[in-house]
């Protein structure tokens, strides 16, 4: 059976209770994003926090609004019908959500460019890992260096398959963001960095040289004619899972010009 939407409802009333927890929501606005049924949901209003709940399945929506009609009624809880890739969010302070798989890199990169104080979300174990995984290393990827570019990376819990409904075939696994103050690298143009990153990884066997060659139209010519001639050859010959932040900060900085 596929859940709608690819969504698996979280029916782990013990783990609803440490997630909803990992943060102090009291008082505080919380988005989140795919709340299925409403069991986070009804944890997170326990504590005293308003919340904001995105959710994409227009039978949820009805659902949702009648069960916690009181509390749509009170102002504390705004349910928003809509994708939250793409649909207008009110303002919110803090994250709580079980994101779906299939959309878990789009949400997060909305997400980190939105901004927020502190976000405890749930994902594909797997993709939480390749979160996670360090700059330099062969795990890392685009994933890896665009969230840790902004924002520093806490694992928080394992969930097993039996901890959902229906049950999916993969571990789950809660992490928290915490967006960085300052960057620990500067970045002079946000947009570039992201494209550069991007196209790089595209190409991830490719030394930079040759994948920055390859990539020159999407990255800008000017752009990549500052790369190649400007950039040390010890980071040129390197493959882009081999670059640490601040190479990919540098390379960046110099396209910008």
């Amino acid at each position: 059976m596929r859940a709608p939407h690819d969504q698996h409802f979280l029916v782990d009333t013990e783990a609803v209770e440490r997630i909803s927890g990992y943060a102090d929501v009291s008082g505080r606005n919380v988005l989140e994003i795919g709340p299925g049924k409403g069991i986070l949901t009804e944890s997170l209003l326990r504590k005293g926090a308003r919340v904001i709940a995105v959710e994409l399945d227009g039978k949820l929506v009805p659902y949702l609004e009648k069960r916690f009609s009181g509390e749509v009624k009170s102002g504390n809880l705004t349910i928003v019908h809509g994708d939250a890739i793409r649909c207008e969010i009110p303002d919110f302070d803090l994250v709580v959500a079980n994101l779906p798989y299939s959309a878990s890199s789009k949400i997060t990169f909305r997400l980190i460019g939105m901004g927020f104080e502190e976000a405890v979300l749930m994902y594909q174990k797997e993709f939480a890992m390749k979160m996670m995984a360090l700059p330099g290393t062969s795990e890392c990827g685009r994933l890896s260096v665009m969230v840790q570019t902004y924002a520093k990376v806490m694992p928080l819990l394992e969930l097993l398959p039996s901890s959902f409904s229906p049950k999916p075939k993969v571990k789950s696994y809660v992490v928290r963001l915490t967006l960085k103050d300052e960057l620990t690298y500067p970045i002079n143009n946000r947009e570039l960095y992201a494209i550069i990153v991007r196209e790089l990884f595209s190409h991830r066997r490719k030394t930079i040289r040759k994948a920055v060659n390859i990539s020159k139209n999407n990255i800008g010519i000017d752009e990549s004619e500052r790369i190649l001639s400007c950039v040390s050859e010890d980071i040129l010959k390197k493959r882009p899972q081999e670059l640490t932040l601040k190479e990919f900060a540098e390379l960046s900085n110099t396209a910008s010009g």
